[in-house]
Formats: structure tokens, sequence, C-alpha cells
């Protein structure tokens, strides 16, 4: 029998209350990893400029229980978490950016083997940017909410992209800079329709896996992601992260034990 934790809202959970965190002060930065606008190029063709993050009308958190912090880099620009918004939309998270931001539920935490996921909508890709930006799930959360924080997040494009990166606390990558094309990640026809991504990341032994839409797109050695200047553990909190610019429903935030 297999044992489910799921991120449910509840009705307390729809009752506004202001959350903040202080901005991470170490030197992760904000997703650069982005790519080219147009849904048939790889990320190799990505744009080499960052756009300037937005400042989101009737930002801050207003679901109970929920915190979050935003990437040092967007800290250096001026830029806080009440400028970035997570609300609830029914029985969704409904996440709207501004600077680049993970948000966690502290109670949310994970260890051993398990399988933490979740459903992303966009519901009009590139709404509030000029080329596609990543969102997803993290794991391995560890001292969240200090300068010292570090984590593993396994995100998708609505181009056909997907990136595995941590905070440890500075950025590394596992699969490059701005990531890698899989047929597996879908893709949305054209900008403002929507594309929907199921997300993945599994502990089991020493692998850590991330999948998409049901197909494992990347698997990485745990060696290779727990040490100095990486993770701490693959134990800790989970949550979601997107990256600057970008609108999202999250849905069945779960956590799965063998």
């Amino acid at each position: 029998m297999r044992r489910i934790h799921a991120c449910s809202l509840s009705a307390a959970a729809l009752i506004s209350i202001g959350c903040s965190s202080n901005a991470n002060t170490s030197n992760a930065t904000a997703d650069t990893s982005t790519v080219s606008s147009t849904t048939t190029q790889s990320p190799s063709a990505s744009s080499s400029r960052m756009e300037a993050s937005r400042s989101v009308a009737g930002g801050g958190i207003s679901i109970q229980g929920w915190t979050g912090q935003i990437d040092a880099s967007e800290a250096s620009r001026g830029q806080a978490i009440t400028n970035a918004k997570l609300a609830s939309d029914g029985n969704a998270l409904h996440v709207t950016t501004g600077p680049a931001v993970a948000y966690w539920n502290p109670a949310n935490s994970a260890t051993g083997d398990y399988t933490v996921k979740a459903t992303f909508t966009e519901p009009k890709y590139m709404n509030l940017n000029d080329h596609p930006h990543p969102y997803g799930v993290f794991i391995g959360g560890n001292d969240m909410g200090t300068g010292q924080q570090t984590y593993l997040y396994c995100a998708a494009y609505g181009n056909g992209s997907f990136i595995v990166r941590g905070f440890g606390p500075a950025p590394f990558q596992l699969n490059g800079r701005r990531g890698e094309t899989n047929a597996a990640v879908h893709k949305a026809t054209a900008p403002g329709s929507p594309v929907t991504q199921d997300i993945a990341l599994s502990v089991k032994g020493n692998k850590v896996n991330c999948a998409i839409n049901g197909t494992v797109v990347g698997s990485y050695n745990k060696a290779d992601i727990v040490g100095p200047g990486k993770l701490k553990s693959t134990d800790g909190i989970y949550g979601i992260r997107f990256a600057h610019n970008t609108e999202g429903l999250v849905n069945g935030l779960t956590v799965t034990k063998p």
C-alpha cells in the first residue's frame, strides 16, 4: 500500500494572510535558462537577453501556511516577495510572477525514497513575457528562507524543453544552463494558447529522476546532486518554483512514498 500526502487548499487557505520572507542573500540567480519564443527552436537558440522582472499588482502570499523567497539577484535589483503573487484559485495554486520565486509550505517535507509531483497549466503561454520561462517542482529544500537555502528543481517550458537545476546555495546545472528539448514535454500551439505539464521529481536509491508527462526525461546520480556547493540532502522541504514574468496554475501537489 502506498501513502500519499496531498497539499490541499482548505477553507482556511482561502483566507488572505500576508506572508513575507527575507530575500536569499546567496549568489543564486534568477532563471537565465530562458529559450526562444518559437516552439520549434531548441534551447541552443535561446535569447541571450534578460527581460526585466515585473511587479505584480496585489502581490504577496494569501494562502495560509505558505511562504516563499525570491532569488538573490532579484532582490539585488530591488524586487521583493510582494512583487510576485501566490493565491488560491479553487483547488489550484495560482502563481503570477514578478521576480523568480520558490514557494513552499514548511509542513511539506519528504525523506528517503519518494516522488513529488504536480500538474502545471500555463493558461496563456507567454502572456507575461517575450520568450518561454520555466516552472516546476522542487525537492531537497534545506535552510529555506535563508541565504543558505538549497534545493533542486525540475521545470518545463511551454516550447518542449525542460531544465533540472539546483541551488547549493549558488546555482548549479544538471542538464545545461538552458536545459534541453524532449518530445515528452508539451508544446503550446502559439503564444496565448494553454499548455499543461505533469512534472515529477523522484528519489529512489542512488538516483534522482525528473519525469514530465509520464516520461523520465532526466536521470542523475545522487552523488552529482548532494555534496559541497550542491544539496545538503535529498531529504527536505518540497514545493514549486516559477521563473520571472510567468503565470500558471498548480494542481495536485503531492508526495508519494513506496
